[in-house]
């Protein structure tokens, strides 16, 4: 050959911070194979991923793999040469579809192919959901948080009218108790979903944070999660039925809690105009008791044109 030639050999070591499990999910989307099939990459020995590569070519597909999670080197040629084939355990021929070139990446149809989901964990902070499971468990748990709620209050009511105070004692100390499983379940749904987005859960504390809190859980539910595994797992399963309708009752929601809010604002502000306009009339206005009118003579009443008309009195004549 006119210039060296290399290959690409993982002996089944990672990079630091890769889980092997996000490490197979990875590998297994690059080399468009089962998982079954690249956990035969991992048994320790060297095994040649790709071969008769010019050095530019090796280098690119070296940062691909590496992309994975997984830690390969680059070696000249001739060497070792192992491919997939070479590390088959008691698999069938038939089971094996050869390459159409020594080139193209490894391909394995062995069993039934592994789904690349994890498994949900509603009650835990391991683990990923989606934005629409997201709304969906939180539709569930708001619908659960108001039923018990309701519950408590006609309790409560009734422990008023009978003037239990051991009862209300009791009620207030379950119904704390209630609330705060209710959040600590929320806490993990959070999690959940940033682990989804791939950030850490601990970022659940700024909404605690003043002016940060009032936007962050909508950048929750607007940032998309990662499609391919990340370092907190595999993507979550495909959106049920289920999760699609309450995921949509729950936007019904906050869009009718957004339309009232800004109607009752506006009729705050229209009642504050109006209520300004009035109290501006009243403090200007001037009542007929301050007004001082001095009432001329009007010539052409009746009264002074009879006075008027009556002859003068001769007082000689008397």
């Amino acid at each position: 050959m006119s210039e060296n030639r290399f290959k690409i050999v993982f002996d089944g070591a990672l990079l630091p911070g890769v889980d092997s499990g996000t490490a197979k999910l990875n590998l297994a989307a690059l080399f468009k194979s089962d998982v079954a099939a690249i956990e035969r990459l991992f048994s320790g020995r060297p095994v040649a991923l790709k071969r008769d590569l010019s050095h530019a070519d090796a280098q690119t597909y070296l940062q691909a793999l590496k992309n994975t999670g997984i830690d390969a080197r680059i070696e000249s040629e001739p060497s070792i040469e192992l491919s997939l084939s070479d590390v088959h355990d008691h698999v069938p021929t038939a089971a094996v579809a050869e390459p159409d070139s020594p080139y193209a990446p490894p391909k394995a149809n062995v069993g039934e192919s592994v789904a690349g989901f994890a498994t949900l964990k509603p009650f835990g902070v391991e683990g990923r959901i989606g934005r629409l499971r997201f709304l969906a468990w939180s539709m569930v748990l708001s619908l659960v948080t108001l039923a018990v709620v309701g519950v408590f209050a006609i309790i409560g009511l009734g422990l008023v009218s009978g003037d239990s105070t051991a009862g209300l004692i009791v009620a207030g100390i379950l119904a704390f108790i209630l609330c705060l499983a209710f959040l600590i379940v929320s806490i993990m749904i959070s999690v959940q979903r940033l682990h989804d987005i791939g950030w850490s859960g601990w970022l659940w504390l700024l909404n605690l944070v003043p002016f940060v809190g009032s936007f962050f859980p909508l950048l929750m539910l607007v940032m998309p999660g990662t499609p391919a595994a990340n370092r907190y797992g595999a993507p979550p399963p495909p959106n049920s039925t289920a999760v699609k309708v309450l995921s949509s009752l729950w936007v019904v929601v906050i869009a009718l809690l957004i339309v009232g809010a800004l109607a009752g604002g506006i009729s705050a502000i229209q009642d504050e105009y109006e209520n300004t306009l009035e109290s501006s009339y009243q403090s200007g206005s001037v009542t007929t008791d301050e007004i001082e009118v001095e009432v001329e003579p009007d010539a052409n009443s009746p009264a002074d044109a009879a006075e008027e008309a009556q002859p003068p009195v001769d007082s000689a004549k008397e």
